[in-house]
């Protein structure tokens, strides 16, 4: 007897932050759901209608001030912390009865909700549920972070992951269902890159310095007390000279630490920072004057931002911490290098002093070409035939 063929996908339902929400992971899943639907996938994404308790949200506003795209059908239907509501979307997902289930993973709070609209949409037989996983393992972990990502994962039946680091992670809690990789698309929403005099005026810097770029959310994990010392440690050897380092993103918490750190190493005058959300339209002055993109993270799993950098052709130094030094190939569009505010600046000495930038940035040009949302689309319709082959 021969084995039943699978059918296409022709249908899928997102469930994930899009506008009015505001940030990278919204627009990742508006443009994954224009893919999509440009595939012949109708699609469309039930977003919340509250993400996050106001008083767990640890920036100024969950909110973006633009209007709503109207190319992506966005619903405004889940609420991450009323069960009876998980019930009610649970059950309408499963009476609409699309083919795939979308569901984007990022926090285990968000697991009590997501895994159980998931195993009621399963329910219905038909749908399959597919979750597309930033995190398994959060960079900062709290008591029960395994027993609810557990829940979750019990109500999946493939998953998309965007660094090897995830997928060990993953592999924590199931071998058995399929997991395929997908890097993270370039964010290519931002514009072209200007002209650097244009781009330092329109932010207020001065077109005689040479900058660095620290960029989007200042959280702990993401290592800038590291940047900040290894600025420190070049200026106490006298090799800063004109180099400038940006930090440009909201705190999320612990301002008063950098600001302590700023002081303590005397880079008041050397460390600009712009302390606050940078919209859409001025992201690509910050890349447009910037020698190089730095993450000194101290986890990751991959990163945006390394996308972003990637679209506007600027050369990165990455440390070498979960997915970073698999989209940067060091020496080639950047340093891997340590997690030591040592490495850091002696990798900041060698950029200059080796004059690589040129071809770092013709490598770029080459290298991001892997880096398409038409592969990552790809890459979930592997997975939905592979899921109904179970």
């Amino acid at each position: 007897m021969n084995e039943k063929e699978p059918t296409t996908m022709r249908s899928a339902l997102f469930v994930g932050t899009a506008h009015p929400y505001r940030g990278g992971l919204s627009f990742f899943n508006e443009m994954l759901t224009r893919i999509f639907n440009k595939r012949g996938i109708r699609s469309k994404i039930y977003t919340f209608t509250l993400q996050y308790p106001a008083f767990l949200f640890p920036g100024k506003t969950q909110y973006s001030a633009t209007p709503a795209p109207e190319d992506v059908r966005i619903e405004r239907r889940v609420n991450t912390i009323n069960p009876l509501n998980w019930l009610r979307v649970g059950l309408l997902i499963r009476k609409r009865c699309p083919d795939a289930l979308v569901v984007r993973y990022w926090l285990p709070l968000m697991a009590p909700c997501f895994g159980t609209i998931c195993r009621l949409v399963r329910g219905n037989g038909h749908t399959r549920v597919l979750a597309l996983l930033d995190n398994i393992v959060p960079h900062e972990r709290r008591p029960g972070d395994r027993a609810l990502t557990r829940y979750f994962v019990g109500g999946v039946d493939g998953f998309i992951y965007m660094s090897d680091q995830v997928k060990a992670d993953l592999d924590r809690f199931t071998t058995t269902k399929p997991a395929l990789f997908a890097p993270h698309p370039l964010f290519d929403v931002y514009g072209k890159a200007i002209g650097r005099e244009q781009a330092c005026a329109a932010i207020g810097l001065d077109p005689a310095m040479r900058y660095s770029l620290f960029f989007g959310y200042v959280r702990d994990y993401k290592g800038l007390d590291l940047l900040i010392k290894a600025w420190g440690e070049m200026k106490r050897q006298g090799t800063l000279g004109d180099r400038r380092l940006i930090v440009a993103g909201e705190y999320y918490g612990n301002r008063e630490k950098y600001t302590a750190l700023i002081h303590q190493n005397r880079v008041q005058n050397e460390v600009l920072v712009f302390d606050r959300f940078i919209p859409d339209e001025q992201v690509r002055f910050f890349f447009s004057v910037a020698d190089l993109v730095i993450q000194p993270y101290k986890t990751a799993t991959q990163s945006g931002v390394t996308q972003v950098a990637y679209h506007f052709g600027v050369p990165m130094i990455v440390t070498r911490v979960g997915g970073l030094a698999e989209i940067v190939p060091d020496g080639k569009t950047g340093y891997v290098v340590d997690t030591t505010p040592e490495a850091i600046a002696e990798a900041v000495e060698r950029f200059y002093a080796e004059g690589r930038a040129e071809e770092f940035r013709r490598n770029i040009v080459e290298e991001k070409k892997r880096f398409s949302w038409e592969a990552m689309v790809d890459r979930f319709e592997e997975l939905y035939r592979l899921t109904q082959e179970d």
